[in-house]
């Protein structure tokens, strides 16, 4: 990648570090997509000795990218983002990275190609972790932060995801102990 498409590529992608999601950190500052998308890598690298036939590296990259589309429409709450938000998203990221495309690194584009059909043991790893890194850092947050629509979401959010391996809906259990457990304080 030249230098200057590079710097360009890092101002934009930047703005993650400063576009604010709905989930509230335990000192009561709103997380950052970036910090989500750092959080969901890292529990990757934790779980992948749970997936040796996995492409675990491909995995945390999923982890890493997943929302670069928010640089161009924020986050947007899951209960509140429609099917036309995501077709915005999803043609503002394709059409940047379709700018993008003979300076990318070699896998960039198919990585997101796999994103969109939602069909590899490495999607379904990563969604799972995504989900769940979002329930966690509920479970972190003060109880006064949670809407009554997520005390209800919590409660059920991520089970559908984790289903198809038995370790990760394990954690999913864990996780349902610490929703009800927060709940219990508010």
């Amino acid at each position: 990648m030249q230098p200057r498409t590079l710097l360009n590529v890092l101002a934009l992608t930047q703005q993650l570090k400063d576009t604010t999601r709905h989930c509230t950190l335990p000192s009561g500052r709103r997380e950052s997509v970036a910090e989500h998308c750092w959080q969901c890598a890292v529990m990757a690298i934790l779980v992948s000795p749970e997936f040796p036939e996995a492409d675990m590296e491909k995995v945390v990259l999923m982890c890493l990218l997943h929302d670069l589309g928010e640089m161009f429409t924020g986050d947007i709450f899951i209960l509140d983002k429609t099917e036309q938000d995501r077709e915005t998203e999803n043609r503002l990221l394709g059409s940047w990275l379709k700018q993008l495309d003979r300076e990318l690194p070699s896998g960039i584009t198919e990585l997101f190609r796999e994103l969109e059909e939602k069909s590899t043991l490495e999607y379904k790893i990563f969604k799972a972790i995504d989900s769940m890194e979002a329930l966690i850092q509920h479970n972190h947050s003060p109880i006064s932060s949670w809407t009554p629509e997520e005390r209800e979401l919590n409660l059920h959010y991520g089970f559908d995801r984790a289903g198809f391996s038995p370790y990760l809906l394990a954690l999913r259990r864990e996780i349902q102990k610490d929703v009800e457990s927060k709940l219990k304080e508010g």
